[in-house]
């Protein structure tokens, strides 16, 4: 099973990398192969909402204007088994490099063009909230929102609270066994 992670932490060894790899971790026990993206440290701009409409390629044809990273690692989507997207919480909600990606991803999957590889394809969610912790069920609410707008198959969406890593690292990393578990069930 191939799963690619688009994780919107800046941070490549933060609280958020750390849970995604316990699950990355679960997931290589049983075969998986992973490849990470840091959305950070790729060139994906935010959408321009090209024409009168605020819409423009993405509508008509399914594709993006934007000349930057986006369309290669919407093709690495396709390509995979599995996604695991994965952002830490600022201000209850999703980073801002996972918003600028899931805003254009869902907007090209408007056009039915776009949607082979990706519509129905196993997802899993995780944010990762510091501070005080409480932004991360609206964190996950909107994560969920947007990948299912996507037509992913979610199948799992999972809060961490900086005050349960020590409890959430070992579930996630049951969870990422099952996850690629699944896929050899078929």
């Amino acid at each position: 099973m191939k799963i690619l992670t688009i994780s919107g932490s800046r941070n490549p060894d933060g609280k958020t990398a750390t849970m995604t790899e316990a699950l990355l971790k679960g997931a290589e026990k049983k075969g998986a192969q992973i490849r990470r993206h840091f959305l950070p440290s790729e060139h994906v701009e935010s959408c321009r909402q090209c024409d009168e409409r605020g819409w423009g390629d993405c509508l008509a044809k399914g594709s993006c204007v934007i000349a930057d990273d986006f369309a290669g690692i919407v093709d690495e989507i396709r390509d995979s088994d599995a996604v695991v997207f994965a952002s830490p919480v600022y201000f209850g909600d999703l980073s801002e490099s996972l918003r600028a990606f899931t805003d254009r991803l869902r907007r090209i999957l408007r056009h039915e063009s776009a949607k082979p590889g990706i519509e129905g394809k196993p997802a899993i969610g995780v944010c990762v909230a510091g501070g005080g912790g409480g932004g991360a069920p609206n964190c996950i609410v909107s994560l969920e929102k947007v990948l299912r707008t996507c037509g992913f198959d979610l199948v799992d969406v999972i809060p961490v609270r900086r005050q349960n890593m020590d409890l959430k690292g070992p579930v996630l990393e049951m969870t990422g066994e099952w996850f690629a578990g699944r896929g050899k069930q078929s």
